[in-house]
C-alpha cells in the first residue's frame, strides 16, 4: 500500500486495499497540497477577517464607539467557534466511518460556500438587521466545516506517511496555515497601500476574501481524486474502540493545543493590535503579520522532520521553556518603543519559538490514537481547544486592554497559556517511532501510562 498500512487498521477488520502500489515511500505532492488547501483556506479566512475586523464591525455592527464596533466584529468572529465542537463530532466521525476522503470533501465545499457568503454579504447600510444575521449565519458554517477539518487532514497525512517521517508530513497541515498567513497578510498589506481607507472600509476587505475563494475549486476537484487511507470495509461495521484509556491523552491534548492556539491568535492579532491599541499606521501594522507567516513558512517544516529524528517531546520542550520567559519582554518592548524594528523583531522572536514547539503537538495526538478513532478524536481535541481559547482570544485582549488601559495586557495571557502548555508537554509520553520502543502499539492501543 502506497501509504504504508498501519497494523492497527488490519487488526481493527480494516481490509487493504490492494489497488494501491505497495512501493511508495513518499505522498504526491497534489495529494499533499489538496489535504492541506482546507487548513491553508481557514487560515487565510480567520486572519483576513481579524486584519480587517475594524472595517467589518463599521460595515455590519455601526456604533458611535469605535470599540464597540470592534468589539461586536471580533463578538461575530468568536460565534463561528461555537459550531466547530458540532462539527468535529459529526464530521470527524464521519471520517472514522465512511472514511477520509467523503468527510474531507464535504468540509472543504461548505467552506467555500461561507467565505464566498461572508465577502458578499451587503453591508447594514443598504439591508439593516439582515446584514448581520446572515454574516453570523456564514460565521457559524465556516465553523462548522472546520471544526470537521482537521481530523479527517491531519489522520490521512499521517497514514499516508513513511512511518519515520509522520511529524515531516503532518508538518504541513501548520506550513500551509503560516503560508496562509503570509500570504493574507501581504494582501492586506498590498490593499493598505494601493486603496485609502474609505475605500478599504466600502470594498477592499471584501476584495480580500475573495481572492482565498481562488483555492476551492482547487481543492474540490484534486480532493475527489485522492486514495483512501481508511477504507471502510465491506459488509462489516468498524470495530468499536473503547475510549476511556485514551482520556488522558484527550485532556493533555487540550492543554497542548489550548496553549498553542492562544499563542498563535495573539501572534496574528498583532495587526489589529498595532493599528487599535498602539494606533500605528496600516502600512506598518500589516508588516508583524508577514513576518509571523514566514517564520512558520520557514521553520515548520523543519521541527517536524527535527521531531522525526530526536523524538516529539523535546522539540516541544526546549522551546516551550525559552517562549515562556520571552513574551513578557517582548510585549513591553513593543509597547514603549513602537517603531517598526521593534514590532517586527520581537514578533519574529516570538514566532520562531512558537512555530517549533507548536508543531510536534498536534502529531503527537494523532499518532497516540488509534484508526478507528483518529479523524474524530484529533477533530474533537483540537476544536474544543480552538472554540474554548481561539474563538475567545482576540476578544479578551481586547477587552482586558479597554479594562486595564495596560498595551501589555496580551503578554499576560499569553505567559499564562504557554505555561499550562508547559505542563501539559512535561505529561506527554514519548511517540516519534525513532524513539518509541513499539510505535506500531501506540496506533492500536492506549499506552500504559500515557502520562
Amino acid at each position: 500500500m502506497w501509504y504504508n498500512a498501519i497494523p492497527a487498521e488490519r487488526e481493527l477488520g480494516v481490509p487493504k486495499m490492494e489497488t494501491m502500489p505497495a512501493t511508495r515511500s513518499s505522498i504526491p505532492a497534489r495529494h499533499i497540497a489538496a489535504v492541506v488547501a482546507g487548513n491553508a483556506l481557514e487560515f487565510y479566512d480567520f486572519l483576513t477577517y481579524a486584519f480587517f475586523a475594524v472595517y467589518i464591525g463599521k460595515a455590519f455592527f455601526p456604533s458611535s464607539t469605535p470599540s464597540a464596533s470592534l468589539l461586536a466584529s471580533l463578538a461575530t468572529f468568536g460565534v463561528g467557534f461555537v459550531t466547530r465542537p458540532i462539527g468535529s463530532i459529526v464530521i470527524g466521525r464521519m471520517g472514522d466511518r465512511l472514511g477520509r476522503k467523503p468527510a474531507m470533501i464535504l468540509t472543504f465545499a461548505l467552506m467555500g460556500i461561507a467565505i464566498t457568503g461572508l465577502a458578499l454579504t451587503p453591508p447594514h447600510s443598504m439591508i439593516g438587521i439582515a446584514a448581520p444575521i446572515l454574516v453570523i449565519f456564514f460565521r457559524m458554517l465556516q465553523g462548522f466545516a472546520l471544526g470537521g477539518e482537521v481530523g479527517p487532514t491531519t489522520a490521512f497525512l499521517l497514514e499516508a506517511a513513511p512511518p519515520k517521517r509522520r511529524g515531516f508530513y503532518t508538518a504541513f497541515q501548520s506550513w500551509t496555515q503560516h503560508l496562509a498567513v503570509l500570504v493574507s497578510g501581504l494582501v492586506g498589506f498590498a490593499l493598505a497601500n494601493l486603496l485609502d481607507e474609505r475605500q478599504l472600509q466600502d470594498f477592499g476587505w471584501r476584495i480580500a476574501f475573495l481572492i482565498g475563494t481562488l483555492i476551492v475549486p482547487f481543492g474540490l476537484m484534486v480532493r475527489r481524486s485522492l486514495p483512501e487511507t481508511f477504507p471502510a470495509a465491506e459488509g462489516a461495521p468498524r470495530e468499536r474502540v473503547p475510549l476511556r484509556p485514551y482520556i488522558p491523552i484527550a485532556l493533555i491534548g487540550v492543554m497542548l493545543l489550548g496553549s498553542g492556539t492562544i499563542g498563535t491568535y495573539i501572534g496574528n492579532y498583532m495587526t489589529t493590535y498595532a493599528i487599535a491599541t498602539l494606533h500605528m499606521s496600516a502600512k506598518i501594522a500589516f508588516a508583524p503579520t508577514v513576518v509571523f507567516g514566514l517564520c512558520g513558512v520557514v521553520v515548520d517544516l523543519v521541527s517536524g522532520a527535527l521531531s522525526d529524528r530526536v523524538g516529539r517531546k523535546p522539540v516541544m520542550l526546549v522551546p516551550g521553556v525559552l517562549l515562556l520567559v520571552s513574551i513578557l519582554p517582548a510585549f513591553q518592548l513593543i509597547s514603549r518603543v513602537r517603531s517598526t524594528a521593534a514590532l517586527v523583531g520581537a514578533t519574529a522572536v516570538l514566532a520562531v519559538l512558537l512555530d517549533v514547539s507548536v508543531i510536534p503537538m498536534i502529531t503527537w495526538l494523532t499518532e497516540s490514537l488509534p484508526a478507528a478513532i483518529r479523524s474524530a478524536g484529533v477533530a474533537v481535541v483540537y476544536a474544543c481547544a480552538i472554540a474554548t481559547f481561539g474563538g475567545t482570544t482576540q476578544y479578551v485582549v481586547t477587552w482586558l486592554i479597554k479594562v486595564t488601559g495596560n498595551p501589555i495586557a496580551p503578554a499576560w495571557y499569553w505567559t499564562g497559556a504557554a505555561a499550562v502548555g508547559l505542563v501539559g508537554i512535561l505529561l506527554t509520553h514519548e511517540s516519534a517511532p525513532r524513539k518509541a520502543a513499539r510505535p506500531e502499539a501506540l496506533l492500536v492501543q492506549a499506552p500504559e501510562n500515557p502520562t
